[in-house]
């Protein structure tokens, strides 16, 4: 009787195929053979850069978005990314590239940090054990990552660069301190940037965000904000992402009008992009953060005024733009619209943000929906100044938002063309003396420092003499210094300040005594820039060289998840426009290409995490199927750049095609098969159909492609006893990008010394592709009379003659027409 071997032993059991050439039993050993060839690789790399006549190759830099180190490892959604990239990387190889692919760790930072504290370790060596187990995973996935470029942004050697770039912006102005209410995390015991901020909580810890007035250093990334944006057109990315960077940076055109306080001298400044509708201007709202807020109280407001500014000082700026209930206050002042004259009564309101425009609208219900819903709930009037074909709305229920219209209501400005004074208006107000014409962005200045220890010390020497003063270039890197008690101190300042020792100094300058910076830097600084390290990680004299920087970079193709497709890929391009501005660089965009990978889930789309129970570590798989059968899995679960929800049982599809891949393999590659015209016909639209698959990135459909192709080669192969030599080699070089082990395998039992990867993708022949015959319905009147084999190109008064010969004794009556689509029918219609 036939001992059964368990799958769980890691075999691949070829199983008997019914037919007889396929009946020897053979077996797959995935462990043997998959640890087999890591060892040759180890030893022969399949990616040299240079060729065997020593010249160098061109260069191909794909690019994964590093890991931050958490103690929780991979799961199976870190793999899917990993496998993509390490797809296009070994399918470039195949082109002929010398594949730059490069892996790190983002290590520094709150989760690093967090962890630590949740663990009762210090973060340099429960960051260090994660990185080890990490990498440990990642090499499982037998990626063609170059771990001689690695980097790892908690050493001095990578985070020296990353306070010399700081040094470089402070002297030229981008980097500077600011004293303001920030986001605060009373948990994390930290500041938080706006896009930490998810829900009005800690995207870190969940706990609800208030709002803390702290010193801070900031980084002037509106200088570069024309530059991000309009440079967008050159880049070769997804159109969503580059709108998303477009809407957050926020370009705006409009006017600055000024609006007199009655009784007071002073003025509130308003910007507006729809100046045309100033005289439905019917209220105006402050931030409470304005500086005129708490001023503009009446004796009546006082109280409600001064709660409302300290209520809203516990929310953060990203919880008050939430779609809610409108709140606010009415100062019980006014402000005078300087175009008709009319009394506008003030309002503080949190929708209102002190950071964007002036911190002052005006407000015109009748044309914008937030400012309607406002004015309904505190019954302020509503004055509609644009309608559609002039005729004014009864009653209005909503406000009228379509750009199109004419102007009523409006004084001078009746009749006009809404469309035609938005633009004009801006210039009308300048010349009237009342405001003028001008841009406005959303995006804000780069809140740059953490009141925490896991970072980069900011290089900055506070001297009672001097001011700010930058650490001397030539004594970085500022080390972190080694401390036992790294905890937030939860006073606002990082624990760093009361490490006496460490925070007195010297003035670079002057020498007179001073202290140290004792803020550090996001999470955010090493990730803005570690891609063009990968290429020099060991120059001790420069960030990178000018020769390996022409001969390496930039990035051709970068590969990472959606959720940092707006900051990161945002601070990464001014990073590098800014380095390329002080000549460290010779471009100043770090991307040519992006592509955006889903998320893989639990059951019912439920994102993976520890605290759910719901995450799949790759680990069992990897032991179980191999590494192989998992890449391919990755990839076959649905598109890539689309959520797909995990189901391990999957898993055994991809198994099945690579044993009865394997059997097929075994079973013809000692005879000597002549190939058929079915056979060619098949491996070149095989080529054809996974090479267009794999360059529109539909990957998944490649995976299902090779499994349709094995089928009909094993149809054909019970036909003939067996599958071409060439045919063969043509399927190991294709599958060698998704499942390597298997592709080298299938290429040295096929009598090969090399790599596959020497082997170069293989062409495809378009004549080759074409089918010599093809079956047409022939019909009379729409009905199918016979089914004919014709030559596929045939022509059409021959593809008539051989149907109307086909249905000879069926044409009894007069013959209207005849009809030829091309390999699809024969119609003849009769009267």
């Amino acid at each position: 009787m036939q001992e059964k071997l368990p799958v769980a032993g890691c075999l691949y059991v070829i199983m008997k195929e019914r037919k007889k050439y396929m009946g020897t039993k053979i077996v797959y050993n995935h462990k043997s053979i998959e640890k087999k060839w890591r060892e040759k690789w180890e030893e022969k790399p399949v990616n040299p850069r240079v060729d065997e006549n020593g010249n160098k190759k061109q260069k191909y830099y794909c690019l994964d978005m590093f890991p931050y180190p958490s103690g929780n490892g991979l799961h199976v959604g870190h793999w899917r990314g990993y496998v993509i990239s390490d797809v296009w990387s070994r399918y470039k190889l195949q082109q002929g590239y010398y594949i730059v692919h490069p892996m790190g760790w983002d290590a520094f930072g709150l989760p690093a940090e967090n962890y630590a504290i949740k663990m009762g370790v210090h973060p340099a060596k429960s960051t260090a054990a994660n990185v080890a187990n990490i990498k440990r995973q990642i090499n499982d996935i037998a990626a063609l990552y170059d771990w001689d470029m690695e980097v790892n942004t908690t050493d001095p050697e990578f985070y020296k660069w990353t306070q010399w770039i700081f040094v470089k912006m402070f002297k030229e102005g981008l980097a500077y301190e600011k004293e303001f209410p920030i986001n605060w995390c009373p948990s994390c015991k930290t500041g938080l940037a706006n896009e930490e901020v998810v829900n009005g909580k800690c995207e870190r810890c969940g706990a609800e965000v208030t709002k803390k007035n702290l010193r801070q250093w900031m980084l002037r990334i509106t200088k570069y904000a024309d530059r991000l944006l309009n440079d967008l057109d050159k880049l070769d990315w997804p159109e969503k992402v580059k709108k998303m960077q477009a809407d957050w940076i926020g370009k705006s055109y409009g006017a600055e009008v000024d609006f007199p306080v009655e009784g007071r001298d002073e003025k509130i400044t308003v910007y507006t992009t729809r100046p045309d509708t100033l005289h439905g201007a019917t209220f105006m709202v402050l931030a409470p953060e304005h500086e005129l807020a708490a001023s503009l109280a009446t004796p009546e407001t006082k109280e409600a005024v001064e709660k409302y500014i300290y209520d809203a000082s516990m929310k953060s700026n990203v919880d008050r733009m939430q779609d809610k209930e409108k709140t606010g206050v009415f100062t019980g002042s006014y402000a005078i619209n300087p175009l008709n004259g009319k009394k506008t009564p003030i309002w503080l309101s949190d929708y209102v943000l002190a950071d964007y425009g002036t911190g002052a609208i005006m407000c015109v219900p009748a044309h914008d929906d937030r400012d309607f819903e406002f004015a309904t709930k505190f019954n302020i009037p509503i004055i509609q100044v644009i309608a559609k074909d002039g005729k004014e709305i009864e009653n209005m229920t909503e406000a009228y938002t379509e750009a199109a219209g004419t102007m009523i209501n409006s004084g001078d400005w009746n009749g006009m063309e809404s469309s035609v004074l938005k633009k004009e208006a801006p210039h009308i107000i300048e010349k009237m003396g009342i405001g003028r014409a001008t841009v406005n962005y959303k995006l804000r200045d780069w809140v740059f420092s953490r009141q925490r220890y896991w970072g980069e010390p900011i290089p900055i020497v506070h001297c009672p003499k001097c001011g700010n003063v930058p650490v001397p270039e030539e004594e970085l890197p500022l080390r972190l210094p080694e401390v036992e008690s790294y905890e937030p101190t939860g006073t606002g300042e990082s624990p760093l300040a009361a490490i006496d020792e460490w925070v007195n100094c010297k003035c670079p300058v002057c020498g007179s005594d001073a202290k140290r910076e004792t803020n550090t830097m996001p999470q955010w600084a090493g990730s803005s820039w570690y891609f063009l390290r990968y290429v020099d990680n060991h120059n001790s004299e420069a960030l990178v060289s000018k020769e390996k920087a022409d001969e390496m970079l930039p990035v051709d193709m970068y590969i990472g998840g959606v959720e940092h497709a707006v900051l990161h890929l945002l601070y990464s391009r001014f990073y590098t426009k800014f380095l390329y501005d002080i000549g460290a660089i010779d471009f100043d965009e770090p991307f040519h290409k992006l592509f955006n990978q889903g998320m893989i889930t639990g059951k019912n789309g439920i994102k993976m995490s520890k605290s759910k129970g719901n995450v799949v570590s790759p680990d069992d798989l990897v032991r179980d199927y191999g590494c192989d059968s998992l890449r391919m899995y990755e990839l076959f679960v649905g598109p890539p750049e689309l959520d797909a929800e995990w189901d391990d049982r999957g898993i055994d599809g991809v198994n099945r095609f690579l044993k009865r891949l394997w059997n097929m393999l075994m079973e013809s590659k000692e005879k000597d098969i002549q190939p058929t015209k079915e056979m060619i016909k098949l491996r070149h639209r095989m080529v054809y159909d996974i090479t267009t698959r794999l360059e529109s990135f539909s990957l998944n459909t490649v995976i299902s492609g090779f499994m349709e192709y094995n089928n009909k080669f094993i149809e054909v192969a019970k036909k003939e006893g067996g599958i071409d030599k060439e045919t063969l080699e043509t399927i190991a070089v294709l599958l060698s990008p998704f499942a390597p082990h298997f592709a080298e395998e299938m290429w040295e039992q096929l009598g090969h010394v090399d790599t596959v990867f020497k082997a170069g993708w293989p062409k495809y022949d378009e004549n080759e592709m074409k089918d010599d015959e093809i079956k047409i319905p022939v019909q009379i009147n729409g009905k199918t009379k016979a089914v004919i084999e014709i030559p596929a190109d045939i022509s059409k008064d021959d593809a008539i003659a051989a149907g109307r010969e086909a249905i000879a004794d069926k044409l009894t009556g007069n013959v209207i027409k005849e009809i030829y689509v091309p390999k699809k029918i024969i119609n003849i219609v009769m009267k």
